[in-house]
């Protein structure tokens, strides 16, 4: 590179070299990003048709339950032991699930063995058909996941970030392709591992393996759960104030929901060390109490009380803090499933509450808390706002973000993801290239 310094021109070979790196940097980056786009492109589509297939007979089983509630719920204890004694048996290597796919994200240091998604996917639906109060986005996350983590093995991608990328690509396609909302999905996945930083790098191959499973999903008849609330709201100073609260309630909810969560689990775990005994313990109470309480109407995903609330049907006051318990009861015994969409149920019906006592209009304030419960128990801000978007409508997105933001900000910075360390102290998320 040529430099004019006075009436002499000096070349300077440094400043070339340096933009020299820089151009191949770029190129390489670019060529790398293509790369993993090509592979979450893969993932994607056999991650969308795991979850089509897992979905349909979730729904179907769930319908099953639901018409023979009293011959399914006495056994639930039962099915709690079948699932230990399989992960004990059989599966021991992939008895952690969660963890294992956020310890291969983080460090490249755990295998992870592709029978985890047989066994997650056949323990949610035991869990569910015999009356457990569960979720299905932890089935999908690992189905992902582990296949991103497996692609990565198998491509001998020794490289931490580079394994990092596919297994956060894969998280994406099992959350995008089994609730149909891609976006929300991207920055579940990139959230959740983040540690507060986003990383830049797995956002297009998250993008392209969230947009490619949720196609398929669809594409093999995996419905997308959709509200259009039809609500013109009126933004006062009254009306913007009681949002305020109501984001704030949302965000001590999903972090208490997320701190008993975690509570619980070592209480159990402390007073009942014997992994059999505990759930059928669990089980049995569940059972019982499924049965005495509206015939199940707190089991399962929780879907019931999200259509209620949304379509301005009977909510009890009670709903929403039942069905915390009785989820919080399921999850820490050992049953599997998830939490998310409990969090939407529970979400929807505290929304619902509010909005009658406060005179805000049902189905609205049920969406803000369907997606801000969920943002708070998972420690998330931008995932929830997008998923409240993409499900009820974009029209609502401001609403949602301001909502979501301060139950991000009130949930005690907790989170059901354990393993999951945010450095929130100044409540900013930074960016990464790296």
């Amino acid at each position: 590179m040529k430099k004019k310094n006075g009436n002499v021109i000096v070349l300077d070979f440094k400043n070339k070299k340096v933009e020299e790196t820089n151009n191949k940097n770029q190129l390489r980056a670019l060529l790398d990003t293509l790369v993993f786009s090509l592979i979450a492109l893969l993932i994607g589509t056999v991650t969308g048709a795991i979850d089509a297939f897992f979905g349909t007979v979730l729904l179907k089983v769930t319908e099953i339950r639901e018409e023979y509630t009293y011959f399914f719920l006495p056994f639930l204890a039962a099915a709690g032991l079948l699932i230990v004694f399989l992960y004990d048996r059989f599966g021991k290597e992939v008895n952690n699930g969660m963890s294992l796919i956020i310890e291969r994200a983080k460090n490249n240091s755990s295998s992870i063995k592709l029978r985890l998604i047989p066994f997650v996917t056949l323990s949610t639906w035991i869990t569910h058909l015999f009356g457990g109060s569960a979720g299905r986005e932890g089935v999908a996350v690992q189905i992902g996941g582990t296949l991103g983590s497996f692609v990565s093995q198998k491509l001998n991608f020794k490289e931490s970030s580079s394994a990092k990328i596919l297994t956060i690509s894969g998280m994406a396609a099992g959350f995008g392709g089994l609730f149909r909302t891609p976006m929300a999905a991207v920055f579940f996945a990139t959230e959740v591992l983040s540690e507060g930083t986003i990383e830049i790098t797995a956002l297009f191959p998250s993008f392209v393996a969230a947009y490619t499973a949720s196609f398929v999903s669809g594409f093999l008849g995996l419905e997308r759960f959709s509200v259009d609330l039809g609500v013109n709201f009126e933004i006062n100073i009254n009306n913007a104030a009681l949002l305020c609260l109501a984001g704030i309630l949302f965000g001590i909810t999903g972090g208490s929901f997320a701190f008993f969560l975690k509570k619980t689990k070592k209480l159990f775990a402390d007073i009942i060390k014997n992994p059999y005994l505990r759930i059928a313990i669990a089980g049995i109470i569940i059972s019982a109490a499924s049965m005495l309480l509206y015939s199940g109407r707190y089991s399962g995903l929780g879907t019931n009380l999200i259509n209620a609330a949304v379509n301005g049907e009977d909510i009890y006051y009670w709903d929403f803090a039942l069905k915390m318990l009785f989820t919080i009861i399921t999850v820490s015994a050992g049953f599997q499933g998830g939490e998310v969409t409990p969090l939407f149920s529970i979400g929807s019906a505290l929304g619902a509450v509010i909005a009658m006592l406060s005179g805000l209009p049902v189905p609205f304030v049920a969406a803000l808390g369907y997606a801000a419960v969920f943002g708070a128990a998972t420690n998330t801000i931008i995932a929830p706002v997008f998923i409240g978007a993409e499900i009820f409508g974009y029209e609502y997105l401001p609403y949602f973000f301001a909502v979501c933001v301060l139950a991000y900000s009130s949930n005690g910075n907790n989170s059901i993801y354990a393993y999951e360390r945010k450095r929130k102290k100044n409540r900013l998320i930074r960016i990464s290239k790296d």
